[in-house]
């Protein structure tokens, strides 16, 4: 994000987060009374001085993991789309991704790297890693998560191809069940030029080194 009238970099960051959509007032209580009860439900007292504003951040840092699902595509991309004679690989690497598994409820962290065939049109720099954030802020599994992104952009774009790998660490793996620690999932989903033809995936491959 642009700073603005000599902003600081974290006023910056504060003056995104306070353009995100938000819930509901009545969603947000909703999910503030669940966090309640859930306190209670370990055998906590929701009322003892550390806790007694917990069900109320947990429920704001709740709606800011899971603001994808008040995102659009259209809204994310906003008509940064500009005609282009590039006709080669553009690769965004290590964009850094935060997601929550779906099925436990903790979070995956890792990195995604997106590339593209332009077939007459690029997309600005910055709205490639807004698509990868709108998909992730929301309750995911990678593997549906690595589609979402590449349909995305092969639906904004219409390139000739879109590549896009994302490996991360999932602690739901890593804090329960087998507590493997250095584990990593890689995920892959081509289209596209990247999947039919042999050698433009090889080179996407290689750029990944």
């Amino acid at each position: 994000m642009a700073l603005q009238n000599h902003e600081t970099e974290l006023e910056a960051a504060e003056r995104r987060i306070r353009s995100l959509p938000r819930c509901r007032a009545a969603k947000l209580a909703g999910m503030e009374t669940s966090f309640r009860d859930l306190l209670e439900a370990v055998g906590e007292d929701p009322e003892r001085q550390g806790l007694v504003r917990t069900p109320n951040r947990a429920a704001r840092a709740f709606e800011f993991l899971t603001n994808g699902y008040r995102q659009s595509l259209a809204d994310v991309v906003n008509g940064a789309l500009f005609d282009s004679d590039a006709s080669e690989i553009i690769l965004v690497k290590d964009i850094e991704l935060y997601s929550m598994c779906e099925h436990h409820l903790l979070p995956f962290i890792g990195k995604a790297h997106v590339a593209y065939i332009p077939n007459g049109k690029v997309i600005g720099l910055s709205k490639v890693a807004r698509i990868v954030d709108v998909f992730a802020r929301r309750l995911q599994i990678q593997e549906s998560l690595t589609i979402q992104i590449a349909d995305a952009l092969m639906q904004t774009l219409r390139p000739n191809g879109v590549a896009v790998v994302i490996e991360a660490k999932h602690l739901c793996m890593m804090m329960r069940g087998v507590e493997k620690q250095n584990s990593v999932m890689k995920t892959s989903c081509l289209l596209g030029a990247f999947k039919e033809d042999a050698r433009t995936r090889s080179e996407f491959l290689s750029l990944l080194d």
